[in-house]
């Protein structure tokens, strides 16, 4: 079976990172707006009152919402050294999980979808989360048309990356607590090069509020 090219990964990150800044930029723009229009409009003569102060608790809130996801959602580095420590290799087949009537599930940090990824004809692959690496909420166009490439130890996690569009996938076990003593019990050598990834722990977590 023939599989499809081998992605650049230094091409691949450098479009997903452009996604993403693209992604920050935008929103910063928009919290800017909303916080400035109240008194970009008084200036021009419209009459102070409630309902002009409204666009700036939405810009704040906006802003907030930004921040809080790019500090805590910043998945791009991790992305950027599982792709340096670990080779692709093509997985035949892309299954996304559809327990909810969706697929996804809403978070702070991102919309999580339920995936398993593996080889036709070969069983035991973990149902994996994955959030898009650009922080986007969206599931890649064109993701379960086919198989795509898998860089990482489904043990720990990994990237995936969609061939053809270069969307990239970050993904550790949707059961990571039930995984565990599988992990600790994982060769040494393993270990370590989960941790040079820096999958060996859980990467994201909701904040608390």
């Amino acid at each position: 079976m023939n599989h499809p090219e081998v992605p650049d990964i230094e091409h691949a990150l450098r479009r997903n990172s452009m996604l993403l800044a693209r992604h920050v930029v935008l929103r910063l723009a928009l919290s800017a707006a909303l916080i400035a229009l109240p008194a970009v409009l008084f200036s021009l003569g419209v009459p102070d009152s409630f309902f002009l102060v409204l666009p700036i608790p939405f810009g704040i809130w906006l802003l907030l919402f930004l921040l809080l996801r790019v500090r805590h959602g910043w998945r791009s580095n991790v992305c950027k050294k599982v792709l340096r420590t670990y080779p692709l290799e093509y997985r035949t087949r892309l299954v996304r999980k559809f327990g909810d009537g969706s697929g996804s599930e809403w978070k702070y940090l991102g919309t999580v979808h339920t995936i398993k990824l593996s080889t036709r004809g070969k069983q035991g692959e973990p149902r994996m989360r994955a959030v898009n690496a650009t922080t986007v909420r969206r599931w890649p166009k064109g993701a379960e048309d086919g198989g795509a490439w898998f860089a990482g130890d489904p043990l720990f996690g990994g990237v995936m990356i969609v061939p053809g569009s270069n969307a990239m996938m970050f993904m550790q076990p949707a059961d990571w607590a039930k995984s565990e003593e599988k992990r600790a019990q994982a060769e040494p050598d393993r270990i370590a090069r989960a941790q040079r990834a820096g999958i060996a722990e859980l990467v994201e977590r909701e904040p608390r509020f």
